[in-house]
């Protein structure tokens, strides 16, 4: 297609060329071959009236141009010139940029401060950003979602951290069951078989039911009556259950303490059982009596 257009365009300034050819317009001289390349002239005088026909002459304060001559590297000890820098080296030309610039801050400084004009910016300078509101607005909306993402992303990453590590610790537990349920299965068979006579498995497993029921326990009285129940408690006060707070409880079964032998197969003193003393206030009987009265008369 770009062939197809230069074609036309051709075509028309050809066309173009012809007609102005006929109407006349085009004279003898007008275009003028060069066989050979102009030379080139150093008009070191034009240039200079040039310079001075647009040269203002105004204060240095008004332009503030410094212009120094060649600048001495600091490692090579030499100039920097063309024999010293190379154009194509890009460390060598930049470094040269920067000594140039450093040598003219280094003087006009002194310049400035001797015209007494400030150097340094102010600590309460305010000064206009090139982009506006909008574009920092749309900048800040990006990192704020870009920052979102990373927190959402490090989340994710601390969950399935998480969830790892409890499918492990499960594991464990699971493993640990599972060793302690077949230790035991072994015991048991050796205890069958009469290769052992210890029935410590059976010790241990109840020491450690014993300890679940206590955790679950502690448990239980460490969560407490919720705050409805302790305002009722504290209004109305709090006397205690009263249905079966007679009844016999495991502690109260099992505990023997109080049991005495004697009394409770009726062969402690004053009972009249065999071999028992006779009681003190016990009745007289119907001869005693009768003699009790005939003494009496």
């Amino acid at each position: 297609s770009d062939s197809g257009s230069d074609s036309e365009d051709s075509s028309l300034s050809d066309s173009e060329l012809q007609e102005a050819f006929l109407k006349g317009e085009l004279k003898p001289g007008l275009n003028v071959v060069l066989e050979e390349r102009p030379k080139r002239r150093n008009d070191a005088e034009g240039l200079k009236q040039c310079l001075s026909e647009f040269r203002q002459h105004l204060a240095w304060v008004e332009r503030l141009d410094v212009t120094l001559g060649q600048v001495m590297d600091p490692v090579s000890q030499s100039a920097s010139n063309k024999d010293a820098v190379d154009p194509e080296n890009d460390f060598q030309r930049e470094m040269s940029f920067y000594r140039q610039a450093q040598a003219a801050v280094l003087e006009a400084l002194p310049r400035l401060r001797k015209l007494q004009v400030p150097t340094r910016r102010p600590d309460d300078y305010f000064a206009e950003m090139a982009k506006s509101d909008q574009q920092m607005q749309k900048i800040r909306q990006k990192l704020k979602s870009k920052q979102e993402a990373m927190e959402r992303s490090e989340k994710a990453k601390q969950l399935r951290a998480m969830r790892k590590y409890g499918k492990k610790v499960q594991t464990e537990i699971l493993q640990r069951r599972q060793k302690e349920k077949k230790n035991m299965l072994n015991a048991v068979k050796k205890y069958q078989k009469g290769l052992s006579d210890k029935l410590d498995f059976l010790d241990e497993e109840q020491t450690s039911s014993q300890g679940n029921k206590k955790g679950n326990a502690n448990q239980r009285t460490k969560k407490g009556p919720n705050a409805k129940r302790r305002y009722k408690n504290q209004k109305f006060g709090f006397g205690g259950k009263k249905k079966g707070s007679k009844w016999n409880t495991k502690e109260s079964f099992n505990d023997v303490s109080s049991f005495s032998s004697k009394v409770a197969h009726n062969k402690g003193p004053g009972k009249g059982g065999k071999g028992g003393k006779k009681a003190l206030n016990k009745r007289p009987g119907k001869r005693a009596r009768q003699k009790m009265k005939s003494r009496a008369r």
